[in-house]
Parts: C-alpha cells; structure tokens; sequence
C-alpha cells in the first residue's frame, strides 16, 4: 500500500507537518534598486543566489557598482516615467538575464506640503513618482513574464495610504492609487499564472527619516530588511496561492 503520509510531510503526534518548497526565484527585477529599500530587496534576492536586475534614476553609485556590479545586471538613468525608455531598459534586462521571474516596484518618493500653500504640482510629482512608475514598469515587464509562462509583481504601496496625515494627502493618494493598480492587475492576471500583490511598509528605519524625525522612536520603525523579508516570500512557491493582497509591514510604527 502506498505511504498515505505522502512526500511532502510526515505525522507527529497527529499533525502532519508539511515542507514548503521556498526555491528562489531565477531572476528578479528590482526599481528604484539604489535607494535605502531597494538596495535591501536587491541584498536579500542576492543572498538567494538569485541574478539580478537593477534600475534606477539616479546614476550608479559606488557601492552599488562593488556590491553588485559583477555578478548583476544594473540600468542608471533610467527614467520610468517614460514608457519608451522602461521598455527599453526591460529589454535590455530581460535579453541579459535570460527572461526573469519576478518584478518588483520600489521606484518612489515623498513630498510633504499643506495644499493651502499651492500643492498642484507636488501632486502631479507624487503620482507620477509613486504610481506612473509602477504602471509602466509592470505594463512593460508583462510580455516577458507572460512569455514566461507566468512570474509575479510585487508593488510597494505605504501603509499611509489608509490614512493621511497633515500634508500627506498627495503622497496618500498616489499610494492608495498602487493599492488599486494591484487588485485589478491581481484580477486580470491570475488566470495568466502571474500573481501580483503589494507590500504596505510603516514608517521605514532610513537614515533620511531619522534625521526629519530626531525625536522618534526608531525603535518603532520597521527596517528595510524586514520588509525585503516580506517581498522575498511573495516572489516564493510559498506565496503561491496569494494575489490581490496588501500586506501591511508596519512593526510598531
């Protein structure tokens, strides 16, 4: 008779524990690579073995360069507010790294201001920055993961959006607006065997928020490398069966 505790777990004491497999992906794009978070999602992909693309707006800097410039595949300059030149740079990425599995949206940024004091243009920067960046990133990863036969998408929304503060609101709202970029992408794909969730991180461990908050309790904050802990579970066999999710990684904050 066939073993009915089957190959993937055994019984003890009644339960039946079960091994996920949590393989690493073959290749993963990481946006927005060169900043405070996405250099910890480009470090915890990295410590997988996983081959990396990296992009960002900035120029390369040096660290990055001996970081990951050997073994990695990294794009400066790369404006992702340009459908032309993120095609373009996805191409290229995909050409070098042999396809890839999993993108990752980390490209953004924050801008405090009061709308009395005329904010028009920082929310023209806010969703252009945070939400037109990840909107074209994924439109042009899509033909690579769907000539893959499927991957994944994982965008970082802010877990402010669910509540703005004082001067938050363009920042909110263009973060509210990935919330709602990944449920209907969520919906479109998932018959297409491309799961697409979001990351909702508090208030991030970062070197420029301890210094415009120097009387916080950093202690309360969430670090860069939990939320990359986060991100690497959904890029994993173990999040399989997970699309459409906003996951807040908040810790005490």
């Amino acid at each position: 008779m066939r073993d009915p505790r089957g190959a993937a777990g055994r019984y003890r004491g009644g339960l039946r524990a079960v091994v996920l497999n949590v393989a690493a992906p073959r290749a993963v794009i990481v946006t927005g690579a060169f900043g405070v978070l996405g250099a910890a999602v480009a470090r915890r992909f990295a410590s997988d073995g996983t081959r990396l693309g990296l992009i960002d707006r900035t120029l390369t800097p040096a660290w990055a360069t001996q970081e990951f410039g050997a073994a990695h595949q990294l794009r400066a300059a790369i404006e992702l507010t340009d459908p032309t030149a993120a095609a373009a740079a996805l191409d290229a990425l995909a050409a070098d790294l042999g396809g890839f599995d999993v993108l990752v949206n980390v490209a953004g940024g924050f801008q405090w201001q009061a709308l009395a004091r005329g904010a028009e243009a920082v929310w023209d920067a806010m969703f252009a920055t945070n939400l037109r960046t990840a909107v074209i990133a994924c439109s042009a990863a899509l033909p690579h993961l769907l000539a893959r036969g499927g991957g994944r998408i994982i965008n970082i929304g802010a877990g402010a959006a669910a509540r703005a503060g004082a001067g938050m609101g363009a920042y909110a709202a263009s973060k509210a607006g990935i919330e709602r970029l990944t449920e209907s992408l969520a919906e479109e794909l998932k018959d297409r065997n491309i799961l697409v969730n979001s990351v909702l991180p508090g208030t991030l461990d970062t070197p420029r928020n301890r210094a415009d908050m120097p009387d916080a309790d950093f202690s309360r904050w969430v670090s860069p490398a939990a939320v990359a802990d986060v991100i690497a579970f959904l890029a994993s066999d173990a999040a399989r069966a997970v699309t459409g999710a906003a996951i807040r990684v908040a810790g005490r904050s």
